[in-house]
C-alpha cells in the first residue's frame, strides 16, 4: 500500500495533507499500490478522504494523543505499518509534518527523503527535492524496504479523484510509551478573533522595512481588510518588534501561496521569496528599480509605498461604489 498520514483541523483535512495525497494517489496508480491513509484520533473523516481516492482509512485514537505529541503521533503510524504491507509513507512537509516523519524514520530505523516535489517509483525511488530553501532541486534515489517521505508545501495543487471511494475504517489502538508522551503540547493561546490565517489567505499584503514604522502597517492592514485578506512581514521586521513572529513570511516563517501578493517595501532576500514564490501572482510597490524582489514579481510600481498604498486602497473604495 501507499500510506498517507493526514494532519487535519477543526474537523477537515490540513490543505498540504491533501497536496501530498495527491502525490501519492499518482504513486499509487503508478505502482498498482491500494491508497490509505492514517489519520490520529477518533473522526477518521472517511467521506473528504474518500475524494481524493482513498480505499482505507486507519483511524489511531487514544485520549493521550488528543493535541500534537510528534513521537506519539509517529507511533502510531508506526503501528499501522506494522500490521501492513507498506511500501511508502507520505506526509505534508510542514514543520509537523516534517517532525512526525523525522521520529517515524528513527523509530523503524528508515531513511526519510523530506520536502519531496517529484516522485518516480521503483526498486529505489528517484526522487526530486528541495534544499536550501527551495533554491536548489536535488535528485536522489531512495532505497529501502518502506520509502518514507514527506511532500514540499505548494509543489503541487489539491486534486480530487477521477471518482470518489467509499473507504472502510480501520480501528487502530496505538502502542504508546512514556518517551512517546514526553514532548507534547499542553495549552494553546488563541488569535484575535476574525483575522484571516496568513497561511491560508487568498490576499496577502506583506510589508518590509521600507514601511518604515510600526505605524505606518496601518495603511497595509486597511488594504488587507479591504480585500479579505491578510497582512504579511519580511524577516527584519521582526527583528525590529514592529510585528509577530506569526505574521513573517519566509523559510523561517509561514510559506504562502495566495492569488495575491503585494509586497510592500521589501527588498526580496532569498529567504523571504521562499515563503512567497508559490503565490500566483506578485505585485511589487517599491522606490528601488533594482530590488531584488523585482525579477520575482509579476508587476511592479516604482515608488513611495506610503502614497501608493494609500491611492490604491482609495481606488478599490470608489470602484466598489460604482
Amino acid at each position: 500500500m501507499i500510506l498517507v498520514w493526514i494532519d487535519h483541523a477543526d474537523g477537515a483535512p490540513d490543505a498540504l495533507s491533501l497536496q501530498a495525497l495527491t502525490l501519492a494517489r499518482g504513486l499509487a496508480v503508478s505502482t498498482g499500490e491500494m491508497l490509505e491513509a492514517v489519520v490520529i484520533g477518533s473522526d477518521p473523516m472517511a467521506d473528504q478522504l474518500g475524494v481524493f481516492g482513498v480505499q482505507t482509512v486507519h483511524s489511531v485514537s487514544d485520549e493521550r494523543l488528543t493535541d500534537f505529541t510528534p513521537a506519539g503521533w509517529a507511533q502510531g503510524i508506526v503501528d499501522v505499518m506494522s500490521a501492513s504491507s507498506v511500501q511508502a509513507v507520505l506526509a505534508a512537509g510542514s514543520d509537523r509534518g516534517n517532525e512526525v516523519m523525522a521520529h517515524v524514520a528513527a523509530k523503524t530505523e528508515l531513511p526519510l527523503a523530506a520536502n519531496c516535489t517529484e516522485v518516480e517509483p521503483g526498486d529505489a525511488y528517484v526522487v526530486t527535492r528541495h534544499l536550501w530553501g527551495g533554491s536548489l532541486l536535488e535528485e536522489a534515489r531512495l532505497s529501502a524496504s518502506v520509502k518514507l517521505l514527506t511532500v514540499a508545501p505548494h509543489a503541487l495543487a489539491p486534486e480530487e479523484a477521477p471518482a470518489a471511494t467509499e473507504p472502510t475504517v480501520n480501528r487502530v489502538a496505538p502502542t504508546l510509551s512514556d518517551a512517546d508522551l514526553r514532548v507534547r503540547v499542553t495549552g494553546r493561546e488563541a488569535p484575535e478573533g476574525g483575522r484571516v490565517s496568513l497561511a491560508d489567505a487568498r490576499v496577502v499584503v506583506g510589508g518590509g522595512r521600507g514601511v518604515g514604522s510600526q505605524e505606518g502597517f496601518r495603511n497595509l492592514d486597511e488594504l488587507a481588510a479591504l480585500l479579505g485578506g491578510a497582512v504579511g512581514v519580511s524577516r527584519a521586521v521582526t527583528s525590529l518588534g514592529w510585528r509577530p513572529h506569526a505574521e513573517q513570511i519566509g523559510q523561517t516563517g509561514t510559506r504562502i501561496a495566495p492569488d495575491l501578493y503585494i509586497a510592500c517595501g521589501i527588498s526580496g532576500a532569498i529567504q523571504h521569496i521562499v515563503g512567497c514564490k508559490a503565490a500566483k501572482k506578485i505585485l511589487a510597490i517599491n522606490t528601488d528599480p533594482e530590488a531584488p524582489i523585482l525579477s520575482h514579481a509579476d508587476y511592479a510600481v516604482i515608488g513611495d509605498l506610503n502614497k501608493v498604498v494609500p491611492a490604491v486602497t482609495e481606488e478599490i473604495r470608489r470602484q466598489a461604489k460604482l
